[in-house]
Formats: C-alpha cells, structure tokens, sequence
C-alpha cells in the first residue's frame, strides 16, 4: 500500500500533483490510500488517517513534505489503524534534517555547522561566531534544518565572507526574520563550494544568485505551491545564464540506487553522477528510502549537495516513476 495526500478540493481523490503515480501504483498492482496533509498540519492525526483501511500493514509514503513531529503523530495515528509506515520516525527525521545525516556524509559534502534555535528568538553575533569558527574560512550559506531562503539570496541566505560576522550576523538574522515560526529545528551554516556547469562551463554571474549552484539545502515549496519537499534545493538560474551546473537526482532502497536522473529543477539536463564515494556511505547509513541531490565541483569530483527523505521528494519532470515504484513494491517489510 502507498499513502497519498487527498486533493484538497476533492478529498476522496490523489492530489493532482501525484495522481499520474498514484496510477503508476494501480498499474503495476499496488493498492493507494489517501492522507488529509492539511489535517495532519493541524495537528489532527486522526482525522488525517480517516480514510485509510484498517490493518492493511506495512505502506510507503509518497507527498508533501511533513515536519518531523508531525511525522511522529502520523506513524502513531497509522499505528492505530493496524498500518506501519516502512521508514521510521527515527529514519525520517535522519535523513530529512541536516544534523541527522551530515555526520555520516560529511566527507563528501561541504563543511557545515548548527545550533538549534527557536522560531523568533533573536540572534546575537556572537552565537553566529560561534557557528562560523569551525568552519573554512570564505563565502558560506545559512539555512535551518531543513530550508533556506533561496530567493532572498543576498539578504537571508548567502555569506560572502564568515569570517565578517557584522555582516554575517546581517543575513542570519534576517533569515530567522523571514523564516518566522517556520524555523525548522535550528541554524545551520554551509561552507560555500565553486560548481560548474555541463562540459565545463561555469553558468555566468547574476541575477538571483552567484551563478554557482550552493551547497546544499534540503527545501521545497509549501503544499499546494507546485511540488513536494526537493533535498537539495538549488539555486533560481541567475538571469543572462546559459547554464546551470550538473546536477543529479539518486534515489536509494535499503542502500542500492534504484532510479537515477536529473534534479527536478533541470529536468532535461542529461547526468551521469560517479557513485563511487557516495554509495558505500549510503548503504551504512540508517535509514530505508533516501534520495541523494549531487553536484559536480569545478575540480571535477561529484559532491553531495543534500540528502533527503525520498517519500517526500519529487520526481524530474518527465521521468517514468515505473522504476522507482516497482522497487518499492517488491521491498521487503
């Protein structure tokens, strides 16, 4: 069985942002089932979990990404009902915040540091100091747990120099501004790496950003504003840019890649990622249903961008979901 988020406006149907792979599920013999995510957000489980069959078993989620405490509440609502989500709060949570993956990635990811942080509560320099000191010297990124803001890029998002902390204390403040009570878990600096794009070609400067894609934050839209959670959320295309980096999508069951594509972002732009380094450390790591974003350096080597909770990832435009929900449909338990 997959769990679907339930159109909003139709509530026995799959949203339409998933319903060519709810039928993908039907197709290949799966059985689907529907998720209030607006219910679930408000904190009413229950209601959320309404119309899914009782004591069906293990399923996999598929939707809109879910804050960690409320993923909780529904394995425990699903509980109830006689179902198991496959991934675990424990696993979702692992690999859907940043501190619970970096430590066992952080050879091939860039260099990151974070402290938690209530939603409102103002930052003093020194705490960004703090943050900054462990961290190489140059440009750096700031976001929470799990976004950043992107489209602010130059005022809540990207650090021209840590080691300035007047000016890095600037942007970070005014990201917990914007990010309001939507501040997931805490703060998290990222040292900035210099990526290129296809064939060698850098993407030009301007714009939204530098022109290089930034390392790593695991962000998407809200529910209802065009996609699920996207890990490794790039960069907007700097505007009088041609290119954008190489970028890649791997999506990982019980440690093996069952399905590899472009970021949804640059759907049609052809990669052929090197798994070599990442693989082995994915396959340790613990948690079932993952997605790796990976983007090439301007030295050439493949770095991990983010690593994010595949049940809510989005798939490339374009791309089959056969692959990908075969693999899952013949998972073990």
């Amino acid at each position: 069985m997959f769990l679907y988020c339930a159109d909003p406006l139709h509530p026995r149907r799959v949203d339409p942002h998933f319903a060519a792979e709810a039928a993908t599920v039907r197709d290949l013999g799966g059985t689907v089932a529907l998720l209030d995510h607006d219910a679930l957000l408000a904190g009413d489980p229950a209601t959320a979990t309404g119309r899914v069959p009782r004591d069906r078993g293990p399923l996999w989620y598929r939707g809109w990404m879910i804050p960690t405490p409320h993923y909780a509440a529904l394995a425990t609502a699903l509980a109830a009902r006689g179902a198991t989500l496959r991934t675990s709060p424990d696993m979702y949570r692992a690999a859907h915040e940043l501190p619970g993956w970096y430590d066992a990635f952080a050879e091939v990811t860039p260099a990151s540091a974070w402290l938690p942080w209530s939603p409102g509560v103002p930052v003093a320099p020194g705490d960004v100091a703090a943050l900054a000191a462990g961290l190489p010297a140059g440009p750096g990124l700031v976001k929470d747990y799990v976004k950043s803001r992107k489209h602010e890029w130059a005022t809540a998002c990207h650090i021209p120099d840590l080691a300035d902390t007047a000016a890095a204390h600037r942007v970070v403040s005014r990201f917990v501004e914007l990010q309001d009570t939507d501040l997931a878990g805490g703060l998290v600096l990222r040292a900035f790496e210099d990526l290129r794009g296809p064939a060698g070609r850098r993407p030009a400067p301007g714009g939204d950003g530098p022109g290089h894609r930034h390392a790593g934050d695991v962000t998407g839209p809200d529910p209802g504003t065009g996609g699920p959670h996207d890990p490794g959320d790039a960069d907007a295309s700097p505007r009088g840019s041609g290119r954008r980096p190489a970028e890649a999508r791997v999506w990982w069951l019980d440690g093996a890649p069952v399905l590899t594509g472009p970021h949804p972002d640059t759907p049609d732009q052809p990669v052929t990622p090197d798994l070599s380094a990442v693989g082995p450390l994915v396959a340790a790591f613990d948690a079932r249903f993952v997605t790796t974003d990976l983007a090439q350096r301007a030295d050439g080597a493949w770095r991990l961008i983010e690593v994010g909770d595949a049940q809510v990832s989005d798939l490339p435009a374009g791309v089959d979901p056969a692959p990908l929900i075969a693999a899952l449909l013949g998972a073990r338990p």
